[in-house]
């Protein structure tokens, strides 16, 4: 994600960090280059483009215009929807911490569930980024008696596998009657939550906006931006070019914008910064507990994973 003070009018027109525009900057020299072979053709008399109206342009530019801003609100739907889930997931630990230390002071077992916790939202971040499991999540576990990193290794799920393993650590401590009925049950609605907040991501990450969609955007945008300099041509001469660029960077923008927003877990610099903020549940984690946090995760370049 990027994170930056607000520069300037003139900076802000001059910003290429986190811009859109090294990713769409070779179609917009491509229709640039290919607006200018046109009005070449037209100003040597190879063909005359005069009798065509940009008129149709104008109408077609509009729907074009309504429908990429459709296209974009629901990208940055789901991109603000993971965003609030992975708030939630902060706000959520934070209160298994203040729960937990509630019925269970420092009992021990109390440090082992915090552990999976943790492990647990570094397993998400991992399972969403498709990155397999990271080291982050082992570490966290490693010293948990019994575990087995194999076992671990095997699941298709590891962060329900980390929630089942807090599950089983309950049960003992049920079992042993050294947590009641009443106790349990305050402590699994706040880890029923990780899974409300899991469950609302993979639903984000296995249902994309459909293809169709992108499919109609991509297309529509490419043959307007090709088709726009015939009708240009004849009025605006070798301002056809220029004027072809800057539509191009418009609409070549907004359609890789929309499809960067539409997968917000991943790794490009408007992607969600899941690193970062899995840190700060690491720091809160380890305040519940009393221990040394770490140090909080800082922008490198602007850019904070």
């Amino acid at each position: 994600m990027i994170v930056r003070d607000r520069p300037g009018s003139l900076g802000l027109l001059f910003a290429w960090r986190g811009s859109i525009l090294p990713r769409i900057a070779p179609h917009m020299l491509a229709v640039c280059l290919f607006s200018a072979i046109v009005e070449g053709i037209h100003q040597f008399h190879y063909y005359d483009f005069s009798k065509y109206s940009v008129a149709p342009f104008t109408l077609l530019g509009i729907a074009l215009s309504i429908f990429l801003g459709f296209r974009n609100n629901a990208s940055y739907d789901r991109w603000w929807e993971g965003r609030k889930q992975f708030g939630q997931l902060v706000c959520d630990i934070r209160s298994i911490g203040r729960a937990s230390y509630i019925l269970l002071g420092d009992h021990p077992t109390r440090r082992l569930m915090l552990q999976w916790v943790s492990a647990h939202s570094h397993a998400l971040r991992g399972q969403l980024r498709k990155q397999g499991i990271p080291d982050e999540a082992i570490a966290a576990v490693r010293d948990v008696p019994g575990f087995d990193e194999a076992e671990m290794r095997r699941q298709r799920s590891v962060p329900d596998y980390c929630l089942r393993q807090i599950g089983f650590l309950m049960r003992k401590l049920l079992r042993s009657g050294e947590l009641d009925s009443v106790g349990v049950r305050e402590l699994d609605e706040h880890f029923s939550r990780l899974t409300d907040v899991q469950a609302a991501c993979e639903r984000l990450v296995s249902a994309p906006i459909p293809f169709a969609y992108s499919l109609l955007t991509h297309r529509t945008v490419h043959i307007y931006c090709y088709l726009l300099p015939f009708g240009l041509a004849g009025t605006m001469s070798w301002f056809t070019p220029i004027f072809s660029l800057v539509v191009a960077y418009t609409f070549f923008g907004l359609e890789a914008l929309a499809q960067e927003l539409e997968e917000p877990f991943g790794l490009q610099p408007n992607h969600l910064p899941l690193t970062a903020i899995c840190r700060v549940n690491d720091i809160s984690i380890a305040e519940s507990l009393g221990d040394e946090p770490p140090e909080p995760l800082r922008p490198d370049g602007h850019i904070l994973q």
